[in-house]
C-alpha cells in the first residue's frame, strides 16, 4: 500500500474494493492530490475487507469536487447525441475564459454539456492554389501545417487544464464538457458548427468597446451575430460577471410585435430562476406608423407581468436611439436582450442589425435571440 510521508493529519475519503480504490487513487493523483491506501482489516490484512482511501485533510474539499464530478476528469463526450449543449468558441484568451465561466454556470443550472470550440487558420492551406499542369507537394509546408495543428491542440489542453482547476477550486460550477479543435476561418467554423449541431446556446467573449471599434472590420463575434440562428450571449472582458443567470437588471429591446414574445420565452427559459427587473425599451422605427406606442408598451408590460411572474416588468419610453449605447453603459443594466431577425447578406452589409451596432458600442453582456 502507498504511504504519504508527510506528517499532516490524514482522513478517510472512502472505503472501496481494491479495484475501485486503485482507480480512485489514480484519478485523484492525476489531479495532484496525494493518496494513501490502507487495508480496513488490520488484524488480518491478508484477508481484505476493503481498502481505505486516505488523503490529507486540507485536500478534502478539492477531492470531493473531483469525486462528485468524476466524469469531468478527464472530459467526456456525452453518449446522447441529442443532449443540449452550450458552445463556447475560444481563442484561449482571458475573455474566452470569462465566457466559459458564464457558460458553465448556465450549464450547471440546465444540466447541459459544454463544447469548447477552437478553429485555427493554416496559411499554407488557406492560400489560393494555383492551377497548373503539375501540383507541387512541399514537405516543409506540410510539416508546418502539422505543427500549427499540434500547437492548437496543445493550447486547448492548457485551456482545459485551466477549466478543470477552476472546477476543483469551486470557481467554476461543474458540468460535462468536451473540446473540438478544427481548421477553418473562426466565424465560418462557429456558424457551421451551430448549424449542424443546433446547440442550446453560444457564449462568446469579446473585448471592451474601445478595442472592438478599432477592430471594426474583422470582428468574429459581429459576423456570428449577423449570420447564426442560435441564441448568443456575448461577454465583454471589462464587464464580466459569472452570475449572469441571476442578474438583477435586464434591458429588453422590443419591436412591439410577435417576435418580442418569442424572444421573452427564450429569455425566461435560459434564465428560468431569475427574479430580475426587465426594462422594456422600444426604439422608434418606420413600421410604427400610426401605432399608439405608449398604449402598446402598456399592453406588453401587462402581458409579461401575467405570464412571466417571477420577473418584474416596466416600460421605458422616449429613448433617443442615437444615445442608446451611452445610456446603457451608464445605467444599472446587467444584461441587454434583443430579438434578431434574419437579414440577407446585402441588408447586413448596408444596414447592420442593432445587435451588430451595439456590440461595438455597449460594454455590457448581450443576449441576442434569433426569431
Amino acid at each position: 500500500m502507498s504511504v504519504i510521508n508527510d506528517n499532516e493529519r490524514l482522513i478517510t475519503l472512502a472505503i472501496h474494493t481494491y479495484e475501485y480504490a486503485t482507480a480512485l487513487k489514480s484519478l485523484l493523483e492525476s489531479e495532484g492530490i496525494e493518496v494513501e491506501l490502507n487495508n480496513v482489516n488490520l488484524s488480518h490484512p491478508v484477508i481484505s475487507a476493503g481498502i481505505r482511501v486516505r488523503i490529507k485533510e486540507h485536500d478534502l474539499p478539492q477531492a470531493l469536487r473531483i469525486v462528485e464530478n468524476h466524469e469531468i476528469f478527464p472530459p467526456l463526450v456525452s453518449d446522447d447525441e441529442h443532449e443540449e449543449t452550450i458552445v463556447v468558441p475560444t481563442d484561449f484568451s482571458q475573455h474566452s475564459f470569462n465566457a466559459a465561466k458564464v457558460a458553465f454556470r448556465i450549464a450547471s443550472i440546465h444540466k447541459t454539456g459544454i463544447v469548447l470550440l477552437h478553429s485555427y487558420i493554416d496559411p499554407a492551406r488557406s492560400s489560393q492554389i494555383q492551377l497548373s499542369d503539375v501540383y507541387s507537394y512541399d514537405i516543409a509546408e506540410e510539416e508546418a501545417s502539422e505543427q500549427i495543428a499540434r500547437d492548437a491542440k496543445e493550447e486547448m489542453s492548457k485551456f482545459i487544464h485551466k477549466i478543470k482547476q477552476g472546477i476543483k477550486s469551486g470557481e467554476i460550477p461543474a458540468a460535462k464538457f468536451t473540446s473540438v479543435v478544427t481548421e477553418g476561418v473562426p466565424e465560418e467554423v462557429i456558424i457551421e458548427y451551430a448549424k449542424q449541431n443546433k446547440p442550446f446556446l453560444l457564449v462568446m467573449g469579446t473585448r471592451e468597446a474601445e478595442k472592438k471599434e478599432r477592430d471594426l472590420i474583422g470582428s468574429v463575434t459581429a459576423e456570428v451575430l449577423d449570420s447564426c440562428r442560435t441564441t448568443i450571449i456575448t461577454i465583454p472582458s471589462n464587464s464580466f460577471s459569472p452570475n449572469i443567470s441571476q442578474c438583477d437588471q435586464i434591458t429588453f429591446l422590443c419591436n412591439l410585435d410577435q417576435g418580442d414574445i418569442l424572444a421573452l420565452d427564450t429569455l425566461t427559459r435560459i434564465l428560468h430562476d431569475s427574479t430580475a427587473t426587465v426594462s422594456l425599451v422600444h426604439l422608434p422605427s418606420k413600421k410604427d406608423g400610426k401605432m399608439n406606442v405608449s398604449h402598446a408598451m402598456d399592453v406588453l408590460v401587462d402581458y409579461c407581468s401575467k405570464n412571466y411572474r417571477n420577473l418584474k416588468f416596466e416600460a421605458v419610453k422616449n429613448i433617443d436611439p442615437s444615445k442608446l449605447a451611452n445610456s446603457l453603459n451608464s445605467s444599472d443594466t446587467r444584461l441587454l436582450v434583443m430579438a434578431n431577425k434574419k437579414k440577407n447578406i446585402f441588408a447586413r452589409l448596408f444596414n447592420p442589425t442593432i445587435a451588430h451596432r451595439l456590440l461595438f458600442k455597449a460594454d455590457i453582456p448581450m443576449m441576442v435571440i434569433p426569431i
